[in-house]
Formats: structure tokens, C-alpha cells, sequence
């Protein structure tokens, strides 16, 4: 099914998406941050974070307009076995416009499917992402997120 779009996808961010999926962080969680550039109409890279507590990316994101956040972590399962799942978290604060926040609502599926992510969570207020890290650390092992 092919599907269009407000904004496109950088090609060097799929690139570099491809390569995060694979990579392994060396302890934590690791995040690859993207915004959309409002002049190319281009969702491009901002941030990448290897080893990063949520509480620490909490700190790192603007409180004033939306991110995608593909967020690795390390799931240990039952057997030993260890997996590195992908989660898109697309973070709209309260404060951000509602133009600009118009714009990632009206990407943000197109660009899950061109970064082939299938689980999402959206968060709309900072505070929502505060109970998120919480319930992450306590209860994420539980729902194989």
C-alpha cells in the first residue's frame, strides 16, 4: 500500500535507521531523535544517544516542539536470550503550535512505514513521558513492548 505524505524522509536518515536497528548499545537504551525540517518539508536526524536512560532523554528533548524518537532497548527474556526491539515515540508537547503540530501528526504514520517501525507510543505532554519512563522500568519486560 503505498502512502503519501506531508514530509518526506531524508534517504541518509533510512540509511542510518537501518544501521541503528542492527547496532547494539553497550549498555541501556540507545535513541535515534528526528524533527522535521519545516523549509525541505524533510524529516531529518537531530540527535542520536547511545547508553541514555529515559530520564536523561526526557531531559535532552525540546519543551517546545514534537520529536519522532526511535528508542532501542535491551529485553531480556525468559530463556537467557536477549533481544533489541525498536519503539517510534512520537513526543508533541502541550506547548507546541498547533501548525507545527499539524505537520508530525500528518507525517508520522508515513514515516513509520518508510522506517518500517511497527510498535508506537504517542506522548503529548512531558508529564505523560515522566509516568512513561516510570512504567517502562518497571513494567515493559511484562508487555514484550
Amino acid at each position: 500500500m503505498t502512502s503519501t505524505s506531508t514530509c518526506e524522509v531524508d534517504s541518509q536518515v533510512l540509511e542510518k535507521l537501518r544501521k541503528f536497528r542492527f547496532s547494539k548499545s553497550s549498555k541501556g537504551s540507545a535513541a535515534f531523535v528526528l524533527k522535521i525540517d519545516r523549509e525541505k518539508l524533510l524529516v531529518v536526524e537531530d540527535e542520536q544517544y547511545d547508553n541514555i536512560s529515559l530520564e536523561e532523554l526526557v531531559e535532552e528533548l525540546p519543551e517546545t516542539s514534537p520529536r519522532y524518537i526511535v528508542l532501542s532497548y535491551e529485553l531480556l527474556h525468559n530463556d537467557g536470550r536477549k533481544s533489541y526491539p525498536l519503539i517510534l515515540i512520537y513526543y508533541s508537547p502541550v506547548t507546541t503550535n498547533p501548525e507545527t503540530n499539524m505537520l508530525y501528526a500528518s507525517a508520522k504514520i508515513y514515516f513509520q512505514q518508510k522506517a518500517d517501525l511497527n510498535k508506537v507510543i504517542n506522548l503529548n505532554i512531558i508529564m505523560n513521558f515522566d509516568s512513561f519512563c516510570k512504567f517502562k522500568s518497571t513494567n515493559i519486560i511484562l508487555l514484550g513492548i
